[in-house]
């Protein structure tokens, strides 16, 4: 997959529904709220929940400074009434 990849727009995570962070150089799509990270196989996301692997707080860190800059996530606060 590219950066530019228009799939990019609709995958979400299979468990909470949210945008995922392209992160090439693994060859993956990374959930940084839930922190799981789901392989890329020959150009096809492995998008199933089973495929999802929980990364540490060492590997978050790192694996969020890989993210393309258009791509990195940003974090809104809920909003409150």
């Amino acid at each position: 997959m590219k950066p530019d990849d228009p799939l990019l727009k609709i995958l979400v995570c299979p468990l909470d529904k949210g945008p995922l962070t392209l992160l090439p150089a693994d060859d993956a799509l990374y959930n940084p709220r839930l922190r799981r990270l789901y392989p890329v196989v020959d150009g096809i996301p492995q998008l199933l929940p089973s495929s999802g692997v929980r990364v540490s707080d060492d590997e978050h860190t790192r694996l969020l400074g890989r993210a393309e800059p258009e791509q990195k996530p940003r974090f809104e606060p809920p909003s409150g009434r």
